[in-house]
């Protein structure tokens, strides 16, 4: 079965054809970034109007890559939810559109699902059941997983996301939108001794996170160290990005051990855009050898938004015989655990 994917549930625009013996066919990005970054976020009108622009294009591009026609095509999936609900529209009207002019079916796909399954793509994927780590932007989630739609939430960020307190940490260090990969960046030019950030809730028992306080508390050390002109040193502001960025990666991986301990299970998959940060795979893949653990995750550009992971989890679905009737489905929110198991 083929199966074309599309992904517009923010700033990306993906599209991917996957193959169900063959693989993955084709698959193409296009990143909003460089228009984002100018008001420092995503502002989510135009993303909508981008993915208008890019959408068709990019499924042009997939098929030549491919060597392939429409017709060629079994069957569309495309992401439903959560995200922007404009954003979300787009590629949920464009592909229900797709699929009946072609005749074929078509599926609705959940976003963090698709991230849960891209370690699937690579040439060692993980077996059922494992623990998910499911760090982005939007979202810091602990699952277990016991099969696709098979899910059961151990613990959840309860304030800001892990991905949404790396931008703004780099706000607050002046840095640009998206922050996350560039304060990972700045801190490889930092002294990781120098400061001593808190591990917020590793304390107690439980696997859920919180990361308010972290901010506060980097916002803290930011101003402490402002000169009389309101600046800080460039190695003080690589110094800072060093100890938040440990304190988010320790927390992670604390609550990561905590949640095999808990489960028994042998394998951790880490998905999502933090998932590509290379401290936190060095911290994961240490703490896992402790616990004579498995860790894997997917190649760096299938952690950000991508189609080929909208295209197999769709397609995963597709095979089971579900899929989506006539209505153009788009959900801002969309609970994990209400997914229908396979």
């Amino acid at each position: 079965m083929r199966v074309l994917g599309i992904e517009t549930s923010c700033d990306e625009t993906g599209v991917a054809l996957y193959d169900s013996e063959k693989g993955l066919l084709g698959d193409a990005l296009y990143s909003q970034v460089a228009m984002h970054a100018e008001y420092g976020g995503v502002v989510p009108e135009l993303a909508s109007r981008d993915h208008v622009r890019k959408l068709i294009p990019l499924i042009r591009e997939v098929m030549a890559e491919a060597s392939l026609g429409l017709g060629d095509i079994d069957a569309i999936a495309y992401t439903a939810g959560p995200g922007l609900i404009g954003a979300l529209m787009v590629g949920a009207s464009t592909g229900r559109a797709l699929a009946l002019s072609l005749g074929v079916p078509a599926v609705s796909v959940h976003h963090m699902e698709g991230h849960l399954l891209a370690p699937m793509l690579e040439e060692t994927p993980p077996e059922f059941p494992f623990v998910a780590l499911l760090v982005s932007g939007g979202h810091t989630q602990l699952v277990k997983v016991e099969g696709i739609g098979r899910y059961s939430l151990l613990g959840e960020s309860l304030d800001d996301a892990a991905g949404e307190a790396f931008d703004k940490a780099a706000k607050m260090l002046g840095l640009d939108y998206p922050g996350g990969p560039l304060v990972a960046k700045l801190a490889q030019q930092g002294d990781h001794t120098r400061f001593r950030f808190p591990r917020p809730m590793t304390d107690r028992p439980g696997l859920n996170f919180s990361f308010s306080g972290l901010k506060t508390f980097t916002l803290n050390t930011v101003n402490a160290h402002r000169d009389d002109a309101g600046q800080v040193d460039d190695q003080t502001r690589a110094d800072i990005a060093a100890a938040f960025e440990d304190a988010v990666v320790d927390t992670l991986a604390i609550k990561c051990r905590r949640a095999i301990q808990q489960t028994g299970y042998r394998q951790l998959v880490i998905a999502g855009g933090v998932s590509a940060n290379t401290r936190l795979r060095e911290k994961l893949e240490a703490a896992m050898k402790k616990e004579r653990a498995k860790l894997f995750y997917a190649r760096p550009k299938f952690c950000t938004d991508n189609g080929a992971m909208i295209a197999y989890a769709g397609c995963q679905r597709l095979l089971a015989g579900q899929e989506s009737d006539l209505t153009i489905l788009a959900r801002p929110r969309w609970p994990m655990d209400t997914l229908p198991a396979i």
